[in-house]
């Protein structure tokens, strides 16, 4: 299944009435901004997305809305995060019917799968897939590591056709082009790690700070991939202390309460998340309030 999927794939937010409800219109806006800016395909219920926060029937509206505003233009790709492989099979067959044109698999939740686990794991889901899928590794986060030899495992299903590598060590990249050549397109999954991935031969970027900032994400991953490095690190120093907000715990809410400052979003977060508060709020600010003043001529 040849799927050339690379270049940027933003992870895009799920929006939120103040209620604490789905705010579609929001969110539909949002995708049309990000698909202008010229991003090369769509990640919704990622991490960043609030997977885990949504019913079954919220995943699937937030599926129907984002295919409908895409319209064919690009992928819409959908976050794989359920408890156990049975559901995600499930889940797959169900977003296929909703619009998805393919789908980033997380490791089954709350369980943290062995080895021969884990490859079950995304051969079940596999199975159930008629799309191409991009493996999700974010050991970190999610205490499973799809390694480079369990890459080599998976590389004989040819829906795995990428990997969003998030292990936060960009000496993966290099291990993974040892173990398994080009088999997979790599897409770095940490905004502070971009221009190092993409130096090591990362051919496509899930970004989330970008999506407050479309056209400078959009300009950066020109210049990387056009080899203009000069120019394109002068770009990233000014992002990294906004790129930097990606990283943590609290990584949804930094990039909500971004996308708030510059008018594109909400930083309504769903329980047991909390909107910032306190000190750690006004450091989030202080941070975004410098990057604004000092923002690029666009």
């Amino acid at each position: 299944m040849a799927q050339p999927w690379q270049d940027v794939f933003p992870a895009v937010t799920t929006q939120f009435h103040s209620d604490g409800s789905l705010d579609l219109d929001l969110t539909a806006a949002h995708i049309q901004i990000l698909i202008d800016s010229g991003i090369a395909g769509l990640v919704m219920l990622g991490s960043l997305g609030e997977n885990n926060a949504l019913s079954r029937e919220e995943k699937l509206e937030v599926i129907r809305l984002a295919a409908s505003v895409s319209a064919g233009r690009i992928p819409v790709v959908s976050g794989v995060s359920e408890y156990n492989s049975t559901m995600g099979a499930d889940y797959v067959r169900a977003a296929e019917r909703a619009g998805a044109d393919g789908f980033m698999v997380m490791p089954a939740m709350v369980y943290h799968t062995d080895r021969d686990e884990t490859i079950h794991h995304y051969r079940t889901i596999a199975a159930a897939s008629t799309t191409p899928i991009i493996i999700y590794n974010n050991p970190i986060g999610y205490r499973v590591d799809v390694t480079p030899d369990v890459l080599s495992e998976l590389a004989s299903e040819e829906k795995f056709v990428a990997i969003k590598e998030s292990c936060g060590d960009t000496r993966r990249i290099t291990d993974i082009f040892n173990a398994v050549g080009d088999r997979y397109t790599i897409f770095g999954g940490v905004d502070d790690l971009i221009f190092e991935a993409v130096s090591l031969g990362a051919k496509g970027w899930i970004a989330g700070v970008g999506l407050a900032f479309p056209a400078e994400n959009q300009r950066l991953w020109e210049l990387m991939k056009a080899g203009n490095w000069e120019e394109a690190l002068t770009l990233y120093r000014w992002f990294m202390p906004l790129l930097h907000l990606d990283v943590g715990s609290k990584f949804v809410q930094n990039i909500k309460l971004l996308l708030q400052e510059v008018g594109l979003g909400k930083e309504t977060v769903r329980s047991p998340r909390m909107v910032l508060a306190g000190a750690e709020r006004e450091r989030v600010l202080g941070v975004i309030r410098t990057g604004l003043a000092s923002r690029p001529v666009r």
